[in-house]
């Protein structure tokens, strides 16, 4: 494994993504509000799916449910109707599920535990990561292929094929997240692996991190 980032790297690395999403960050609707359960299933419909795909999709379940309570007791034929457009059909009893959880076991409204979030159906850690992030603006960490993959270009580092799961990966996610705006900061991580550091064909010419990624200064110019 190489060198991991001091504290003072990571904080750099944050401070120029916070600067650059102040005029090029993704406009959805579930990052407008500070509703939990609406974050919740947001995310749970960007399984898989990509984000425009999403939104007509999440305008209309909740212009159809308003509350955890009339998704739970929703007919799924009525479900499955609304959220067919986003594929992968198995999932779709989940909303239903996870939101029956919800009324019986919390009352109606999402836990702000991470341990809890976690275990809801269909919910994982990243998903209770994001919500506690976007609903509640706790200084939670979060961790996808997405995330990995900036940072194993920005930093350099190795990372083993489940790389999301890797102590060292998730110890730079939460230095990342340990500042005051963790939202913002979080949202801006995920918009710029999105828009600037993507899978196959990264932006190099509109990257803001270009002069001191490590992927770009080593790979990508030895290579030239």
């Amino acid at each position: 494994m190489n060198r991991l980032p001091t504290v003072q790297e990571i904080k750099n690395f944050r401070k120029v993504l916070n600067r650059w999403v102040n005029k090029n960050k993704r406009d959805y609707p579930w990052r407008k509000t500070d509703d939990p359960f609406k974050v919740l299933i947001a995310e749970m419909m960007l399984q898989r799916t990509k984000a425009d795909q999403v939104q007509p999709v999440y305008l209309k379940f909740f212009s159809n449910f308003k509350t955890p309570a009339k998704v739970a007791r929703a007919n799924i034929r009525r479900l499955n109707h609304i959220l067919y457009p986003l594929g992968l059909r198995w999932r779709i009893k989940r909303f239903k599920e996870v939101s029956q959880v919800i009324v019986k076991k919390y009352g109606g409204k999402v836990p702000e535990s991470r341990d809890e979030i976690s275990k809801l159906p269909g919910v994982g850690d990243y998903i209770a990561g994001i919500v506690l992030l976007i609903a509640f603006n706790k200084k939670e960490w979060i961790v996808d292929s997405n995330v990995v993959r900036v940072f194993k270009r920005y930093f350099g580092i190795s990372t083993s094929k489940e790389g999301r799961r890797d102590k060292h990966v998730i110890d730079i996610a939460r230095t990342y997240a340990d500042c005051k705006y963790p939202r913002k900061a979080s949202l801006a991580l995920l918009d710029f692996a999105a828009l600037i550091c993507t899978p196959r064909r990264p932006e190099h010419e509109r990257c803001p991190l270009a002069k001191s990624c490590h992927y770009f200064i080593y790979d990508i110019k030895k290579g030239e």
